[in-house]
């Protein structure tokens, strides 16, 4: 009899080179998406006249965005290497148009909030940055989507098995969470007569975050293994949990100012979950050479059949 598969590569090395970023790079992933979010819940409450939302939308998608520069250039390793990216635009490469992007962005979000500041200015001043905060919150707003799925085209752009495989469902993913984390802040910090569009944002949001985390914990076959198992299974079973309780308690919870804050949290909490889970999925997959080899080997098949 033929001795089971022992998947095992050259010199003991993984056949596919495990991704060198550090968890640095989840957080990124986090961040961004809370600022793509807080913008489009800013430019929301401005547009219906809820003040509390766009108050805390704008400081809240320029605070994610410092963050989320820092978790970036900290991974990188040297500030010049974020500088040296902005040196060429290259729009076949998603790292270099994130960064286009994350640079555009700050310059928007960054208007917005300090326009938050404007009754404190000298009034022949207030009016000029009022606009041009106003401006720079649409701005933000309209550049968000790409913000909270270009990070998802990264890693389904590289050769890592389970990123590659779910490049369908991870802007799904992904862009849900942006939505669910931005409904998320408005929940905690506006009153409960303001939170109409961060409730509908949440669910929104929750749905497509939790049938995109179906779709790639489900229907890849082997590769979906890595987001099921192990610690990755167990932040994105977190992360549908946390979802879940957010969702039904912003319904809920609607004259409750306890019980949207909580609901709050539960989604910010589930978005940061959920992406931490899915960048150890992919990380664990590049690792085990099983991953690679036997999609290799049914392909095959398939081909030859």
């Amino acid at each position: 009899m033929v001795p089971e598969a022992d998947f095992r590569s050259y010199y003991g090395r993984p056949v596919v080179r495990p991704p060198v970023w550090r968890h640095d790079i989840a957080a990124y992933l986090f961040t961004g998406g809370l600022a793509a979010g807080s913008a489009l819940l800013a430019a929301g409450g401005d547009a219906t006249g809820r003040p509390a939302l766009r108050r805390a939308g704008r400081t809240t998608a320029l605070g994610a965005l410092i963050a989320s520069t820092y978790f970036l250039i900290n991974d990188l390793g040297r500030p010049s290497r974020f500088h040296h990216m902005l040196r060429v635009a290259k729009p076949t490469s998603p790292m270099s148009t994130g960064t286009w992007i994350l640079s555009a962005f700050g310059g928007a979000a960054g208007a917005a909030a300090v326009a938050e500041a404007a009754p404190l200015l000298p009034g022949p001043l207030r009016r000029p940055v009022t606009v041009l905060g106003t401006a720079g919150q649409y701005g933000a707003a309209a550049l968000a989507p790409a913000l909270a799925t270009y990070t998802a085209v990264l890693l389904a752009d590289t050769a890592t098995p389970s990123w590659h495989a779910a490049y369908p469902d991870l802007p799904l993913i992904f862009a849900g969470s942006a939505l669910a984390s931005g409904a998320g802040v408005g929940l905690i910090a506006a009153p409960p007569a303001q939170t109409g569009p961060a409730r509908r944002m949440a669910v929104l949001g929750a749905a497509l975050e939790l049938y995109g985390a179906h779709r790639v914990e489900t229907s890849k076959g082997i590769l979906s293994e890595p987001y099921t198992t192990g610690r990755a299974g167990r932040l994105l079973r977190a992360g549908r949990t946390l979802t879940a309780l957010g969702v039904a308690g912003a319904l809920l919870g609607r004259r409750s100012r306890v019980v949207s804050a909580l609901s709050g949290a539960s989604l910010l909490a589930a978005a940061l979950a959920t992406r931490f889970g899915i960048f150890d999925g992919g990380v664990a997959s590049a690792k085990d050479p099983r991953y690679t080899i036997v999609p290799q080997r049914e392909r095959l098949a398939g081909s030859s059949g």
